[in-house]
């Protein structure tokens, strides 16, 4: 079988687990190939140069082989280099960048590239290991699900009413939810915004600047969102519960 190399690529590690008492399965996302499953041999060796490089939320440049068709197999790691740029997050920022992981892991399909979805991620990171974000946290998180959702087809419009297709009243309130789309708000529901906020979201995505003019219209509506997102992100993810959220409920309740 041929054998193709991929080197240089762009990549972080958004998991890893035991492959033998030396080895490694990685999980990574790579900017060019999307998920890529590799197995770095060797690299729980105190020798191996691998051991230092291999951690969540840094910046990398991998090389591995691809034998075959290669699709959803898992490839030989050849080579990797920390990219530099940023330390490891801490705190906060550290358990918001395991759970961005976590959704990556559980809603991105192998080797589908996702190259912008890419370079939002990495901005992210970059200020979530900074430490630069302050209280803008939850704005960057609820801009990121924002973003993927609409990156696989899981967010409808924003600006109109998913049954009827009808344009949103700029000052009725509407939910998001995960089976109904956007529609009118009804007592139950946990949260809302209005539709003219609704409507800002949307042009935001549109702009050619998405990233930074969605933030600005995030902000101002974080809170209201979380739910709301949070709900339609585990609708897709399916059981069980994202392990990070878990974590952060049982760490606010000590």
């Amino acid at each position: 079988m041929a054998t193709r190399r991929i080197a240089d690529e762009p990549a972080f590690v958004l998991h890893s687990y035991d492959w033998s008492e030396s080895s490694l399965i990685l999980e990574t996302f790579t900017r060019h190939h999307g998920r890529v499953v590799l197995v770095a041999k060797g690299a729980k060796k105190p020798t191996s140069n691998f051991r230092p490089v291999l951690l969540p939320l840094q910046p990398l440049r991998v090389a591995y082989a691809v034998t075959g068709g290669g699709q959803g197999e898992i490839h030989p790691l050849r080579g990797a280099e920390w990219a530099g740029g940023h330390v490891m997050p801490t705190g906060d920022a550290l358990l918001s960048g395991l759970y961005l992981n976590e959704l990556l892991l559980r809603l991105l399909a192998r080797e589908d590239p996702y190259a912008a979805l890419f370079d939002v991620y990495a901005g992210v990171v970059r200020v979530l290991g900074s430490g630069e974000h302050g209280d803008a946290l939850e704005p960057l998180l609820r801009a990121f699900e924002l973003l993927l959702l609409r990156e696989l087809g899981l967010l409808p419009a924003l600006d109109v009413e998913t049954a009827t297709l009808g344009p949103v009243a700029p000052d009725a309130p509407y939910a998001l939810v995960a089976e109904g789309g956007l529609r009118a708000a009804a007592p139950g529901d946990r949260a809302s915004l209005g539709g003219a906020q609704w409507a800002a979201l949307q042009r935001a995505l549109e702009s050619g600047a998405a990233y930074t003019a969605l933030l600005r219209a995030v902000a101002p509506v974080a809170a209201e969102l979380k739910p709301q997102l949070r709900a339609l992100l585990q609708y897709h993810c399916g059981s069980p519960l994202l392990r990070t959220r878990q974590l952060m409920r049982d760490l606010q309740d000590l």
